[in-house]
């Protein structure tokens, strides 16, 4: 039987670039969903709900028998009093230092859906949760990373994998998921729709992003 159509319905250079890793061929769409969350909406149904809505929102003909891949990421703070502040992408400047002063020196958790949706099989979701502490960087560095407009298009307003800023200090979890795309928690859900990798995606990420993983095998075997 042939493999599904693979679609990844993500503008994301970065969720793109992190698919390829899996050897299997796919075509990218744009899932034209707002991102807004809901009130009283946790972080974990946020990202949930907005990876199934982009799984479900392209017009494809399900003769074609499309695989289409949807996935959200947030950041989210806790307050101190048990509830999560959800940081989304900053829209300008200020809001964008203000989020990187808010996690400096701090632990949070990202938190990454990532959904596939076949005509006739429904719809199944993996749920990605990484902590993380951030390292105390100076203002001078804030400054200077804001400048570089990197952190306009990501959750949190920081890219893990920066070189230059390198924000995170600790991490438990799935590196790639905190990019925007948990390659295991994927794999997983392939494998259940017919469409399993034609990598070694451990081997495949861990080459990629230059890190020793410690969580892979936990995460694969479910």
């Amino acid at each position: 039987m042939n493999s599904p159509r693979l679609v990844l319905a993500s503008q994301s250079p970065r969720r793109r670039e992190l698919l390829k890793l899996l050897g299997l061929p796919f075509e990218p769409a744009v899932a034209d969903v707002s991102e807004t969350a809901r009130a009283q909406e946790t972080p974990a149904q946020l990202v949930t709900r907005l990876s199934r809505a982009k799984a479900t929102d392209l017009d494809l003909d399900p003769a074609d028998r499309p695989l289409v891949i949807g996935c959200d990421t947030v950041v989210a703070l806790e307050n101190g009093r048990g509830a999560e502040r959800i940081l989304g992408k900053p829209a300008d400047a200020e809001e964008a230092t203000a989020m990187l002063q808010a996690l400096r020196g701090r632990a949070h958790t990202v938190y990454s859906a990532v959904t596939a949706a076949a005509p006739g099989r429904g719809l199944k979701t993996e749920l990605a949760a990484t902590r993380l502490r951030m390292r105390s960087y100076t203002e001078a560095e804030i400054a200077a990373y804001v400048a570089s407009g990197d952190p306009f298009d990501k959750a949190g307003a920081y890219a893990i994998q920066h070189a230059g800023f390198h924000p995170v200090g600790e991490i438990d979890g799935c590196y790639t998921s905190v990019m925007g795309l948990p390659l295991c928690h994927l794999t997983r859900l392939l494998h259940t729709r017919g469409c399993p990798p034609a990598a070694d995606v451990p081997a495949a990420c861990q080459a990629f992003t230059s890190r020793r993983c410690d969580v892979y095998k936990r995460i694969m075997s479910g």
